[in-house]
């Protein structure tokens, strides 16, 4: 009889390797997906009141790991992905008070529009140079996203999270396109860098030859992409810090004295329009202490005051007790005051105004706000949005001014920037290029309480302030008010809900910086390179199909 062999017992080693390759099938699936959720909430902490500016590159370095070499479908998810970890954290103060329905489908809106860029990000991410590229890509979503739709919406740009650092010069000399494109190059470059070397650190495992590794790092390392990827990463630093010294902050005109007044408003939330008389009594009582303190000697008298947007909800045209307490205040200092006040204008219209009232001729000049907050300030398709929400009924129906108007307040010329205006780059150029010497951004963030919008908010305005060359004010009916230097830097600042006032000798400039003279076209140049990208992107996948046949 023969002998045979006992059985062998199955081995669970084919099994285990095959669980194995399946997680790492599946982690390599989701890497991307984690890369361009991880990026979002990087850009989004890189933002006031943080102030991490830094972080923006790195974000741009994953979210550009994330979609390269991608099929369209993956960019836009990836983009889609990118942009709610983003944008919903960093709006979340649009539903301060109208609960969380209009803040996610604003934050989802303006996250489909991030998701085309990333689907053009992947296209162009197969050309050469494509860091180049694919920033150009970016800023053409930014500048879709702040005209469209209903007159556009551009809070979350780039450059607006970069308020300080080696970046923000590049400000003055392309505006806030540049210094978003020169972020984000210097991101997508770190991402390309990135995965140059892990491609050698690949190649060079799959030899056992150490010398050959070396050989094959050393020949890498002199690859013209390399050498892209890094001079990509570094150049937009190099010329942030070159442009640096340049950021001018001297006087040219002399200096004014100015006062902001921050009257405070009785309690938080919109029911504080109920109470419009109360918001005007603090303004003007907060005046009259400042009256006080010029008659007694303690502070020198200012050369005008700037109160807030919304510091008379009360039409001081038609109702005398407003007129009667604005000229009061005004006699008090004894110097012209810019006014913010909701009026109804000659022709029946509602209209969100500035006033110069000066203490003996009473009001004067006046600035109508021109860039109107939507589904805020006016409601578009009313009736179409109330099948959703009867919150829109809460809505204004403000109609937007039509002209810049620089104040000429005791021979200092004020150029009014009205709260949500200082978030598009045109309104603030006019006012400049009008002859503004200062600029004033009175806003009135009650409404928004103590939520991220303001700290937001004064983040553009210290980036307006480089862009233009000028010192800018911001009177804010609840905080945070502020004066800014022409650098970016605050030279003053104060609490939330407390009655305040700011007194500062600032510079009136009137030369212009080279952002403020070449206006659209640093953004138009750098649109076109994204779009140029894209036309090469279609090209290139044209004849790639013609050789295929």
């Amino acid at each position: 009889m023969t002998a045979t062999a006992p059985p062998v017992a199955p081995s669970d080693e084919p099994a285990e390797q095959s669980a194995s390759a399946r997680v790492r099938f599946y982690l390599r699936r989701l890497a991307p997906l984690a890369f361009a959720v991880t990026a979002g909430l990087l850009l989004y902490v890189s933002f006031p009141p943080r102030e991490l500016p830094w972080l923006a590159p790195i974000s741009f370095a994953l979210f550009g790991v994330a979609v390269y070499g991608r099929r369209l479908r993956a960019g836009f998810g990836l983009g889609l992905a990118f942009g709610l970890a983003y944008l919903v954290p960093l709006l979340s103060w649009t539903g301060v008070d109208v609960g969380p329905l209009p803040w996610l489908a604003l934050a989802a809106a303006e996250a489909l529009l991030v998701s085309l860029a990333g689907t053009g990000i992947a296209y162009v991410s197969r050309l050469p140079l494509w860091p180049l590229w694919a920033s150009g890509v970016w800023i053409a979503s930014e500048a879709l996203r702040a005209r469209a739709p209903f007159g556009g919406f551009p809070w979350g740009k780039v450059a607006f999270g970069q308020p300080s650092g080696v970046f923000l010069p590049l400000a003055s000399l392309g505006g806030t396109p540049l210094l978003g494109f020169g972020v984000v190059l210097c991101g997508f470059g770190l991402g390309a860098l990135a995965l140059r070397v892990r491609k050698v650190r690949r190649a060079s495992s799959e030899d056992a030859s150490p010398l050959k590794g070396l050989s094959f790092l050393k020949d890498r390392l002199k690859d013209k992409g390399v050498a892209a990827a890094a001079a990509f990463t570094v150049a937009p630093v190099v010329a942030g810090a070159v442009a640096m010294p340049f950021v001018a902050t001297g006087a040219e005109a002399g200096t004014a004295r100015v006062a902001l007044i921050q009257g405070n408003v009785p309690r938080m939330g919109l029911d504080f329009n109920a109470q419009r008389r109360a918001v005007l009594d603090y303004h003007v009582r907060e005046t009259m202490k400042l009256a006080a303190k010029i008659k007694s000697g303690q502070v020198e008298r200012p050369d005008l005051v700037l109160w807030p947007e919304n510091s008379s909800d009360i039409d001081p045209y038609v109702n005398q007790d407003a007129y009667d307490e604005i000229t009061k205040a005004a006699q008090a200092v004894g110097v012209p005051i810019s006014v913010g006040a909701v009026v109804t204008a000659k022709d029946g219209t509602p209209r969100n105004r500035l006033i110069q009232w000066d203490p003996k001729t009473g009001p004067g000049a006046v600035y109508d706000k021109r860039h109107l907050q939507p589904f805020g300030e006016y409601m578009p398709y009313r009736g179409f949005f109330r099948i959703f929400s009867k919150e829109v009924d809460r809505a204004g129906e403000f109609v937007p001014g039509k002209k810049p108007v620089v104040f000429d307040m005791a021979g200092t010329k004020v150029g009014n920037v009205t709260c949500y205006e200082a978030a598009f780059d045109d309104t603030v150029r006019d006012q400049v290029r009008e002859g503004a010497q200062i600029l004033s951004v009175p806003s009135n963030n009650a409404t928004f309480e103590r939520s991220q919008m303001t700290y937001q908010q004064l983040a553009m305005d210290r980036v307006r302030a480089v862009e233009h060359g000028r010192t800018v004010m911001v009177p804010v009916t609840s905080g945070v008010s502020a004066v800014i230097r022409a650098d970016g830097s605050i030279a003053q600042q104060t609490g939330m809900f407390e009655p305040a006032t700011l007194l500062a000798d600032v510079p009136k400039r009137t030369s212009q910086t080279l952002a403020t003279r070449v206006g659209v076209w640093p953004e138009a140049l750098i649109v076109a390179i994204g779009v140029g990208g894209l036309a090469w992107a279609v090209v290139r996948a044209r004849a790639g199909r013609r050789s295929d046949a």
